[in-house]
């Protein structure tokens, strides 16, 4: 054998052992070799999107966690659940139970819905003291109180159901019939507790119209006192729903106990900190800004002098009505004759001088869209339904009549942006010639050649996509009979463009398909104009802002809160200062989902202006954090919370399954003095590391250079616990991506110049489902005083869970990546990034594993982390524009970020040694490396 062969082979063992201690100790390299790990559990291929390490039902649509209490070792987790169907409906109590609440076993239905009346949501305690007296001292009940929400008149009330043989059966009180009744459609979802101080049982529950909570207090859970109101305050944009208050020990001292009151309000958690008496609740203050800058217009002279108006929507003059928030006697409202008028309302030219633009703003959420062009791509007109027939069109069922139609059914709104005399409308019965969502059928176009890159659809009606199981409403192109692509509405009456790009279909001969088989709202569908075309249409501008215009651009811009309510907004300007803009105030909205704008008293400040609802801190940052509740009863006084992982923008839109949605991971929380104020903090259960396979991959110290560095494929995965400590040095933004493949992955980031922890979504595989589903979701976070940001990150099958700021940040969001799409990669963009710390575990599936024990208080970094830098600022609104290195079609992946890991020690002491807690044992083993390694070169030197 040659000498060299033969000292490869006998310097093997001790070179993997040297390279282990270098790998463990914080050797950089370009790119560390990761470790060993067992082979990655993945979710089932016929069901890609089934999370390993979150809860779902075997089958069926599941929403809102309820009834969360701890009983004599088990942790009861209660859900809205539809038993026969993946879509929302009869609603029922579904039931899961576990020891660790990761490991979950789901039982039976547990309070059924009936003919009369649907089981919503609610809580559960358990009567330790019978003092319902549905149990016995000797057997004490479970007892949960529900909202019954009446299927004749849409009234809600309050109800009670009991157990005494742990929630396995359970009886309804009274056969339903209500405890508590106020008459009202808007009073629901009540959070029940045991007051220990006041001696009595507390009831939270919201009067959701009116952006409320009322508080009742009871001695038996049945007859009920009502005791004071909270609100409205912060966030009234939306409903109230999913009320909880609970107390805290703030920064650990017992001594001083703050109460949280959480609410699920505008699809995202939020909460108020403040005092609880046994009687009220008392909010402590939220930020305020109060208008500090100089005035630069307020209307106040009731004219438009100095502005010049465009279109029907502004009038004449500034308005003089009541709009609540709006400062004066006047203000600027598109509002016109109705949500029907458009048009402009222009400045004068002003020179920027101050850093921030702001101004109170109310009316319609429809953002400003610079690419919404209203081209229609030009190119060939298959079809405008103009000739009053249908061209060699097939049509079935009742929806369609022997022609399209001229405009709207009888009954119906007013079509927007419709071209030309026709239109296919299948809000319409042939039958009785009325306009109704009750009919059915279909609309199939001649064949035609593919002979362009792109069709353009003029598309509109309700929005009820393949997976919808009540019945889709869709366009779809078919080649060879088979669909290849599919459109469907926005729940509007407004026509506007969509396209396919069919560039691998040219030269194929195809069909467009019409199908109407939803029955339910919006159950219909309608089709103007069909093109092909080189190049892609673009949206007619819909958008109620407004726009700060420098040299033609738009640089900056606000929408309204869709809300009649005028609160405060910033606009950063710090770049432009000293350039000469125009405000833009635009209304190009006809449709009657809040088209219009409201606008008052705009000011030039060095301060950035900011509403009561940017003001209310989050739960969670992101698109999919809903509904979030905490259990009672849980030992040690812990305070655990889960939440429902959807949004009902798109809920029963997503990729269809035998089950629809899931629960996040289950976190403990926390209130930490953060930036002066009271403030939680989240991390997941530590019952999660029982999840873990394999062993961890290590890979401290990666240099992350400019661009995208895709990681071994040890490391791929569709279920993965991610630690990340981030250096971003000179890059703008660097982080990491998971569920990356070529084109796809979904991109965890730090923005260092916006000083903020993003979620990427925008490219992360299925997303057409809706058009509001593509997302970037943005918080605020500051590096550690090393400079340093710190992440964890919870990856699952369909979901992505952002820690950063040791858990004072969090951001959740769904994600449907294409099958196979498991690769992680690191990325920079504008410099280069060092991932000083990154540890990578892969999670078997909780349904494989034996339970765990009871959770304990963990860290949400690795063990041995220290609290990072609280966050600064306020976080950006959901959607925020687009971030720079995403991934794209023909690059593997973009940017994204990672989670919380090992840090240094107090003290900033030690090398990596330090921070490991193993440099001893390493130093050790690769002195023993060294020797050894000197002791075979002088062996084989001797023998030849």
């Amino acid at each position: 054998m040659h000498v060299a062969s033969r000292l490869q082979r006998l310097l093997r063992p001790v070179a993997v052992a040297a390279a282990l201690g270098l790998a463990a100790v914080g050797s950089a390299a370009s790119l560390p070799a990761a470790s060993a790990a067992a082979e990655p559990a993945q979710a089932p291929a016929a069901d890609p999107w089934r999370p390993l390490a979150h809860y779902t039902p075997q089958t069926n649509w599941m929403n809102d966690p309820n009834g969360l209490v701890y009983v004599d070792g088990e942790y009861h987790m209660f859900y809205q659940y539809n038993p026969e169907g993946t879509q929302w409906g009869n609603m029922s109590w579904g039931h899961a139970v576990s020891t660790d609440l990761v490991h979950w076993e789901e039982l039976d239905v547990a309070i059924p819905y009936t003919d009369d009346y649907g089981v919503f949501s609610g809580s559960a305690v358990y009567d330790e003291h019978n003092t319902s007296g549905l149990g016995t001292a000797d057997n004490p009940p479970l007892v949960a109180v529900w909202t019954r929400a009446d299927n004749h008149n849409g009234n809600q009330s309050q109800s009670l159901a009991y157990s005494t043989d742990s929630g396995r059966t359970w009886t309804t009180y009274n056969n339903g019939d209500p405890v508590l009744d106020i008459g009202s459609t808007e009073f629901r979802d009540p959070k029940v507790f045991w007051d220990e101080a006041a001696g009595r049982w507390t009831m939270v529950v919201a009067l959701s119209a009116d952006h409320q909570v009322a508080f009742y207090s009871s001695d038996n859970l049945i007859d009920w006192t009502r005791r004071s109101t909270f609100g409205p305050m912060g966030d009234t944009s939306a409903v109230w729903e999913c009320p909880d208050l609970f107390p805290m020990a703030l920064d650990g001292d017992p001594n001083n106990v703050k109460w949280v009151l959480s609410l699920s309000v505008a699809g995202m958690g939020r909460y108020f900190t403040g005092e609880w008496d046994g009687t009220a609740f008392t909010a402590d203050e939220l930020p305020a800004y109060t208008g500090e800058g100089t005035v630069l217009e307020d209307w106040e002279s009731g004219t438009y002098d100095g502005w010049t108006t465009s279109g029907t929507a502004f009038g004449d003059a500034p308005a003089s009505g009541d709009a609540a928030g709006h400062v004066g006697s006047y203000y600027a409202d598109s509002w016109g004759s109705g949500d029907a008028d458009t048009g402009t309302l222009t400045s004068s030219p002003f020179i920027i001088e101050r850093d921030y633009l702001n101004l109170l703003i109310g009316g319609g959420n429809h953002p400003y869209d610079a690419t919404a062009t209203g081209d229609d791509g030009g190119g060939r007109l298959l079809t405008g339904f103009d000739a009053g027939h249908w061209e060699g069109w097939t049509v079935t069922g009742n929806a369609f009549g022997d022609a399209p139609l001229t405009g709207t059914a009888p009954g119906q709104q007013e079509l927007i942006n419709m071209r030309g005399t026709g239109v296919l409308n299948s809000f319409y019965d042939a039958t009785t010639g009325q306009g109704t969502d009750a009919s059915t059928g279909t609309a199939t176009s001649p064949e035609f050649t593919i002979d362009a890159d792109y069709l353009n659809l003029l598309i509109g009606g309700g929005n009820h996509p393949e997976a919808d199981a009540g019945g889709a409403t869709v366009v779809q192109l078919l080649v060879d009979g088979q669909m290849v692509r599919t459109a469907t509405g926005r729940n509007l009456e407004e026509l506007n463009w969509q396209s396919w790009d069919v560039r691998d279909l040219r030269g194929s001969t195809a069909r467009v398909h019409v199908i109407d088989a939803n029955t339910s709202g919006w159950g219909h569908i309608l089709l103007d104009e069909v093109r092909l075309s080189d190049r892609a249409a673009t949206t007619i501008p819909n958008n109620t802002s407004v726009n700060v215009v420098v040299d033609g651009e738009v640089v900056a811009s606000a929408t309204g809160p869709q809300s009649g309510t005028l609160d405060w907004a910033g606009l950063d300007l710090r770049q432009w200062k000293g350039r000469q803009a125009t405000i833009v105030i635009e209304d190009y909205n006809q449709t009657s989902e809040w088209g219009h704008l409201l606008v008052d008293t705009i000011v030039a400040s060095d301060i950035a202006g900011f509403s009561q609802n940017q003001a209310m801190p989050y739960l969670d940052h992101g698109r999919d954090y809903y509904a979030a509740v905490t259990w009672n009863g849980a030992p040690d006084g812990e305070r655990y919370t889960v939440a429902w992982m959807a949004n009902w923008d798109y809920a029963g839109a997503v990729p269809p399954g035998p089950w629809r949605t899931a629960m996040t991971t289950p976190r403990r929380l926390e209130l930490h003095s953060l930036d002066g104020a009271p403030r939680l903090t989240a991390e997941p259960v530590a019952g999660i590391e029982s999840l873990y396979t394999g062993d961890a991959v290590v890979l401290d110290g990666t240099a992350i250079p400019e661009g995208t560095t895709a990681l071994d494929d040890t490391v791929a995965g569709t279920s993965l616990d991610i630690s990340l400590t981030l250096d971003p040095a000179s890059a703008t933004t660097s982080g990491v991506v998971v569920h990356a493949a070529d084109g796809q992955g979904t991109a965890v980031g730090y923005d260092a110049k916006a000083g903020e922890v993003y979620l990427d979504r925008t490219a992360s595989g299925v997303t057409s489902f809706s058009t509001v589903f593509p997302s970037v979701e943005r918080a605020a976070v500051s590096p550690d005083a090393d400079g340093r940001v710190r992440l964890r990150v919870l990856v699952d099958a369909s979901s992505v869970e952002v820690f950063a700021a040791e858990g004072a940040v969090t951001i959740t969001d769904v994600v449907y990546p294409e099958p196979g799409a498991a690769g992680v990669s690191l990325f920079a963009d504008g410099g280069e990034a060092t991932a000083t710390q990154l540890r990578i575990r892969h999670l078997s599936d909780y349904r494989d594993d034996s339970p765990g024990p009871t959770p304990s208080p963990s860290p949400s970094a690795a063990p041995g982390a220290t609290p990072t830098a609280a966050p600064t600022g306020a976080a950006t609104s959901p959607g925020a524009s687009a971030t720079p290195g995403v991934p794209s079609a023909g690059t593997s992946t973009g940017p994204s970020a990672a989670p919380s890991g090992q840090v240094a020690a107090p003290g900033g002491g030690g090398g990596p040694l330090a921070r490991t807690g193993v440099a001893t044992p390493l130093l050790v083993l690769m002195a023993l490396a060294t020797v050894a390694a000197g002791v075979a070169l002088q062996a084989l030197r001797s023998r030849n």
